[in-house]
Parts: C-alpha cells; sequence; structure tokens
C-alpha cells in the first residue's frame, strides 16, 4: 500500500482507521483517471476531502475546481446554475450566464448531496457523463464539455431508486468506483487523536492553553455515538475550549455537554439502518401484541369460567378472591366513572365470536345451552346483590366491599333491582 502520510498531512486528515485508510488509497490510485466516483457516508465524516484528493492528483490539478452542494440550491433555478442559460430565458435572466459545467471545462466537480437532484436535473447531468454534451436553459443548441464528476451522499441511494427518487441509470454512471468513509463511532482509536488535534489548534487560535481530558472523559468521548461524526466532536471541542476556565476536564463536565442519551452501543451503518431498523420495530410490536392477546385470553377464559359457575351452581355461588378480582375488571370500578349493568353484558358476544372453543374443563354444556343460559345473568347478578346484603346484616359498604363493586354501583343496582 502507497505511503498516505504525505496525503494526510496535505489535507490534515488525522486517523489510521483501516477503513479510513482504504477510502484514502482508492483516491489515489482513481485519481489519474477520468472515471467518475461516489462517495459514500454519514453526514459529517469529511466527504469534501476525497474530490479535492483526487482532483489534486489528477492531470486536470491546472484548472478548475468547483464544489456544488446540490442541496443548497432551489429546484427552480439548479438547472441554471449547473448548464447555464440565455437571456431572456425565464423572468430575470438579463442576460446569459455560464453553468457550472461550463466554467469547469477541463476541470473537476464536486456534486455534493446529489441525493437531493430533481429527477429532471438528473437527465440533464446523466447526458453530460455519457456524451459530455449539455444545453443551457432556454437553448437549443448543445455544447460540449470535458469534466470529471465527483459526487458524494449521505442517503442510500439504492432506497431512493426503489422509491423513484432517484434515476437507475445515473446511479450506475455515478457510481463507477465506491468510496466508503467510515462514521466517528467505527474509528474508536482516532477519537483521542482527532481530541487532541482539534484542541491544539483551538489553543492557538484563541491564545490559550489547550483542552485536556481525564482517562474516564477520554473513555466517554470514545464510546460516544457521535451522530455529527467529525464535524460534531470539532465543534464540541471548540466550545469547551471557549467555555471551560479548568483545562483539565472529568466525566461529569463532558456529560454536561454531551448528555448520555442510552444510545452508546454501536449503530449500523446507513445501508443497513433501514432494513434493520424496521425488523426490530415489528419484533418489538409482535412481542407487544402477543402479550396483549395473551392478557385478553386469560381474561376471557375467566370471565367464561365465571359464567359456567354461576350456571351450575345456581344460587350457591361463593365469591372468591379469584372471582373477586373478575367483577372488579368486569364493572371497571372507578370513583369518578360508574358503569352501567349492560357493561357486564356486553362482553358475553366478544366471547362467543372471539373464541368459539372455551378451553373449560368439564364443560358438558352445548354452545346454544351457554347462549340461552347466559340470558339471565341478570337475575344471577340480583341474586348475588342479595345474598351479600343477606350475609352482611343489610351493610351495604361491606356488601360492596366483597362484592368487588363501589357502595355508589351498589346503591345503584339496589334501586333497579327493587331490592
Amino acid at each position: 500500500m502507497q505511503n498516505l502520510q504525505p496525503i494526510k498531512q496535505r489535507f490534515s486528515i488525522m486517523g489510521n482507521d483501516p477503513g479510513l485508510n482504504r477510502a484514502l488509497q482508492k483516491s489515489v490510485q482513481v485519481a489519474p483517471t477520468d472515471i467518475s466516483v461516489l462517495v459514500i457516508g454519514e453526514s459529517g465524516v469529511g466527504k469534501e476531502f476525497i474530490p479535492k484528493i483526487i482532483h489534486s492528483l489528477s492531470n486536470r490539478k491546472h484548472n478548475q475546481y468547483i464544489a456544488v452542494n446540490c442541496g443548497a440550491i432551489p429546484e427552480g433555478t439548479i438547472d441554471s446554475e449547473l448548464f447555464g442559460h440565455e437571456k431572456g430565458a425565464f423572468t430575470g435572466a438579463d442576460k446569459t450566464r455560464k453553468g457550472y459545467f461550463e466554467v469547469a471545462n477541463g476541470g473537476t466537480i464536486f456534486l455534493d448531496e446529489v441525493g437531493e437532484l430533481p429527477l429532471s436535473t438528473q437527465v440533464r447531468l446523466l447526458r453530460v457523463l455519457e456524451t459530455g454534451e449539455f444545453i443551457k436553459v432556454g437553448s437549443s443548441q448543445p455544447q460540449k464539455t470535458d469534466v470529471r464528476v465527483v459526487a458524494a451522499t449521505n442517503v442510500n441511494v439504492l432506497d431512493a431508486v426503489k422509491k423513484g427518487k432517484f434515476r437507475e441509470d445515473l446511479y450506475y454512471r455515478l457510481n463507477t468506483v465506491q468510496i466508503d468513509l467510515p462514521p466517528l463511532r467505527e474509528r474508536k482509536e482516532d477519537i483521542p487523536l482527532l481530541f487532541r488535534k482539534f484542541a491544539s489548534d483551538f489553543a492557538d487560535k484563541y491564545r490559550m492553553p489547550s483542552i485536556q481530558l481525564d482517562p474516564e472523559a477520554t473513555q466517554y468521548l470514545i464510546n460516544y455515538r457521535w451522530p455529527g461524526n467529525i464535524r460534531q466532536l470539532r465543534n464540541f471541542v471548540e466550545q469547551i475550549s471557549v467555555i471551560e476556565e479548568n483545562r483539565l476536564l472529568s466525566l461529569e463536565k463532558i456529560r454536561e455537554y454531551l448528555p448520555y442519551d442510552g444510545h452508546h452501543l454501536p449503530i449500523l451503518s446507513e445501508n443497513s439502518k433501514n432494513a434493520t431498523h424496521s425488523k426490530e420495530d415489528f419484533s418489538n410490536e409482535r412481542e407487544l401484541l402477543y402479550k396483549v392477546l395473551f392478557d385478553m385470553k386469560k381474561d376471557l377464559n375467566d370471565l367464561k369460567s365465571l359464567t359456567l359457575d354461576l350456571m351450575q351452581n345456581r344460587g350457591n355461588f361463593d365469591i372468591n378472591e379469584k372471582n373477586e378480582q373478575l367483577i372488579k375488571r368486569v364493572f371497571q370500578d372507578h370513583p369518578t366513572e360508574e358503569k352501567t349493568s349492560n357493561d357486564f353484558y356486553e362482553v358475553q358476544p366478544r366471547i362467543q365470536h372471539t373464541s368459539p372453543s372455551y378451553d373449560v374443563n368439564d364443560f358438558d354444556y352445548e354452545e346454544a345451552q351457554l347462549s340461552e343460559e347466559s340470558l339471565s345473568l341478570q337475575e344471577k347478578e340480583e341474586e348475588l346483590i342479595k345474598k351479600a346484603l343477606q350475609k352482611n346484616n343489610g351493610k351495604r359498604k361491606d356488601a360492596a366491599r366483597e362484592l368487588g363493586i363501589s357502595e355508589r354501583t351498589l346503591y345503584r343496582k339496589i334501586k333497579q333491582f327493587g331490592i
């Protein structure tokens, strides 16, 4: 492998991560050619250095190098910016203007955030890449240009292709060579190096001693996920260099600027993130659904058992603790919200339609008989209330407690049944 140290020194690139070195090596190898390059990487990883390296080592290094942020140009003017326009082509076009592809003839154009290009502009760009020709806005005369194109994006272009937001033919035309830059969280050994470099730079800039970290704080930075990558780390170091008076920072102080957010575990790359996250979300939702269904099944079986006990025991039903809890769920007792007597009966159609197999031991009744007997549950409810009152010598508070309902509910049902 070629010695990359001169390249790193020239462009102020820090780190010895294998992924970074591989990206730099590929840049050096493709530089002498004219093939198109697509740089892939998250926002803030330093994708803008790759086209500069390629241009500086190519035969075009003495000609124009133009960097264009495609996401920062409005859709209505991007064709004019890239390919130029004729006088009178649109309102405000008071003179002929050269586009970037005309200005950079013989040089290199870096199209950052190329995934943001409108589909109409993608068609024009594809023509330039395939034939070296473009047409100004408002003109019908094609013009020739000789431009090396290096593009970059932080989105999954293949997903955009599947959604119809990016042309497949343009993707493969741009992606003759793909260079992947790893995120900062995958370059853990480089984080302390980058921190010291930035701290030294800002100490010189603001004429103050360099910021330093204790071992725990350094380890915290190494394990931090850095969603903004190198850009976020640089801004963080500049902030603490200016604000903090103490030049040696502890873990507690670092956490004030980079609070723990539960994401210190490794995060997958952009290419696999969407698929993996969708699987995890589906798994979590499925587990939650299973739990709800199991709870519902248990409650339904309990209600069926209570119904069978009511039918089989007729007048000798004992309100045990299990049935008391079940009655509470049926009536949903709440001091500020009372339920009607129909609440219990509304459960029966759900029982019959949800689970035709009752799964209750020693159940010998036909489903038709159960449906017929369930019509007399109101009488059983009245009978239960009478027994509870009789057992507690007419004390409604004690009777309500034994039935598992509120005293107000019991009083209303006493009036309802005329007890």
